[in-house]
């Protein structure tokens, strides 16, 4: 490589956007795990027979650890209450079982998906982000195994009332049009049960610490999908747009009050506990959105870029990452780039005024519609994006499809929470150990169950 071709690529790397990961970069996690050899794998608890053992207790830990960062003190509390929110999981897992409930490999690898897209993660980011901390991404994977074989449990025991009908969404868009005009709001919830009001205060102090670690920059969707117990876990949380009459009153008032992007103290609502973040505010029937869509390919670095001294792979893959820029012609054409070694992604509808930093939104408002941009270097590769499509539309406008869903999920969390309650009832469990804990000599074993 002559010093003339190496020129322009040491420029891009000086003065590139680095700042991208609404879009592209990979999430880092607020404090990287330290991988821990596992203590004796100790009996924690017993449901109905199956055995809950303290390995996994402490490996869904470190799940918790790498994205919402509790250590320490924390740790301990949360050992005791992930055991709780175990013991409900293989109670679940137990009634799709009996009721021979199918979960395919390739429906956790569609999930895994959509939980990197919505966290900003390259495919394969989840799984090696996990890796990096000593999880086993087994442990993510049994959850997400439970909460979708529970979601087509619930489903299945709806039966007819699964089916909305046509009068009752018409019924659902007359409302909706009759609040024109008043506010309503883009909520996303973590729900964190309490079975025995005995353990109230043990499990506010836990709520209180996934509070902490959110405000300090956790990602609110990662920590929902892995602890909340509400059926909107798969979504990352996320109960779209929404008026304050639909939501528990006690949460209500909250959210009325809430700036956008704070999230909330532990709210007590009727089974557990709620903590919900405000992402936006909107007048409900006005909201007027640029939005796009776009292909992004992504040539990634070996080794994380020095911009003062990039290597010669690096330099390669700017120059290559320059060269498709100007071959390409269309989204198509980027795509095809998936077969020459770039990572290609689709990150799904995405609105123009929620994408920062405010560079890479002032670009992709003027970047021509099938016209790629010139190379963004990012500390992990080098990035080129292409819009395929912008258009101005009003999104606050509600379709039959959209009120469909509403009614659908929340009929399925009642549902949800009243059958979990029935098989807590009817459950025999046996906690041998607190999992933050040795219990103390000649201390009883904890029972309960019908």
């Amino acid at each position: 490589m002559t010093a003339a071709t190496q020129t322009p690529a040491r420029r891009r790397f000086r003065f590139a956007l680095c700042a991208v990961a609404a879009i592209a970069g990979a999430i880092a996690f607020a404090s990287p795990a330290t991988a821990q050899a596992p203590r004796v794998n100790r009996i924690a608890a017993v449901v109905n027979g199956d055995v809950v053992t303290l390995a996994e207790v402490e490996s869904r830990r470190r799940l918790l650890a790498l994205s919402a960062g509790i250590t320490g003190e924390s740790a301990g509390r949360a050992n005791d209450q992930i055991l709780r929110l175990l013991i409900d999981e293989r109670l679940r897992m137990q009634e799709v079982a009996r009721r021979r409930i199918p979960v395919t490999d390739q429906d956790i690898a569609d999930a895994v998906a959509e939980i990197e897209s919505r966290n900003g993660l390259p495919p394969g980011g989840l799984r090696e982000n996990l890796r990096r901390g000593g999880i086993d991404p087994r442990v993510l994977y049994d959850q997400i195994r439970a909460q979708l074989g529970w979601n087509r449990l619930l489903r299945a025991l709806l039966g007819q009332q699964a089916s909305i009908s046509e009068a009752e969404i018409n019924e659902y868009l007359a409302a909706a049009r009759a609040r024109i005009g008043q506010p309503e709001y883009l909520v996303s919830e973590i729900f964190i049960p309490l079975t025995n009001p005995a353990q109230e205060a043990e499990v506010q102090r836990f709520v209180a610490d996934i509070i902490a670690r959110l405000r300090q920059g956790a990602p609110f969707p990662m920590v929902a999908t892995q602890f909340s117990q509400a059926q909107s876990a798969l979504l990352g949380g996320d109960l779209g747009w929404i008026q304050t009459e639909r939501l528990d009153p006690e949460v209500a008032a909250v959210v009325r009050q809430m700036p956008e992007g704070a999230v909330s103290n532990p709210i007590r609502v009727p089974g557990g506990f709620q903590i919900v973040t405000l992402r936006q505010k909107r007048t409900a029937g006005r909201d007027m959105a640029t939005m796009l869509t776009l292909r992004q390919a992504v040539l990634p670095f070996e080794g994380q870029v020095n911009p003062a001294a990039p290597t010669l792979q690096q330099l390669r893959q700017v120059e290559a990452a320059q060269r498709l820029s100007e071959s390409a012609r269309s989204c198509e054409g980027l795509e095809a780039a998936a077969r020459t070694g770039a990572r290609v992604a689709d990150p799904g509808p995405l609105r123009l005024d929620s994408i920062n930093p405010p560079e890479l939104r002032e670009l992709l408002g003027s970047l021509p519609v099938g016209r790629p941009s010139q190379p963004i270097v990012t500390p992990d590769g080098v990035m080129v994006i292409a819009v395929c499509s912008r258009e101005t539309r009003n999104l606050a406008e509600i379709t039959p499809e959209m009120a469909r869903d509403s009614l659908l999920r929340e009929r399925v969390e009642l549902v949800s929470r009243q059958v979990l309650r029935d098989l807590q009832r009817r459950a025999q469990i046996e906690i041998r150990i607190g999992a933050g804990a040795t219990p103390a000599a000649g201390q009883a074993p904890a029972r309960r169950g019908g």
